[in-house]
């Protein structure tokens, strides 16, 4: 009987100390894909629609360390202004956590964009760039890989520039810059 108790015990507290109540982009992104003013796509690899067998042995590292990408957009108008920016303002919370490494800032605090990324140097988790303007509203993108570092992501800029980007899966994008 004192087993079982015991066993319940530790069970609850395993769960309790599991369960992160810590904002993420990750809980961000669950808790906002299916509101009404967002646009949610996962983005796949298999987008960029390369030929492999021309790619040199750094470009198919650096296009095999990517996995997927996620996007969540907010899209604003003249009745979300407010919701704008208290979904603005929580996206640039979560982005204030030491676990997102900052590497690059462009524009005002109105309009910008931000690049940063979860990891370390020669193994980075996950890329995050946030971009918003008040007319249109915000996108958080998610790169998610394994063993990304700086070098990958610009080897996979040239793999861009050779790749036949497959449109149709950022279809539902469209409705953002209408």
């Amino acid at each position: 009987m004192k087993t079982n108790i015991f066993i319940s015990a530790f069970l609850v507290l395993l769960t309790l100390v599991s369960c992160d109540s810590e904002p993420s982009l990750q809980k961000y992104f669950v808790e906002n894909t299916e509101k009404k003013d967002f646009i949610s796509l996962d983005v796949s690899p298999t987008i960029l629609n390369v030929d492999k067998a021309k790619l040199s042995l750094k470009q198919s590292e650096a296009l095999n360390s990517f996995e997927k990408m996620n996007i969540l957009a907010f899209k604003a108008n003249d009745k979300n202004q407010a919701q704008f920016e208290t979904e603005r303002a929580k996206v640039k919370a979560i982005l204030e956590n030491p676990k997102y490494q900052e590497l690059m800032k462009v524009g005002s605090g109105k309009d910008g964009a931000s690049v940063s990324f979860v990891g370390n140097d020669d193994n980075i988790e996950e890329f995050v760039i946030f971009a918003n303007r008040k007319e249109n509203g915000f996108a958080v993108v998610r790169v998610l890989g394994k063993n990304m570092n700086p070098n990958n992501i610009m080897t996979l800029m040239s793999v861009l520039k050779q790749s036949k980007i497959d449109m149709e899966q950022l279809k539902p994008l469209q409705q953002l810059v209408k």
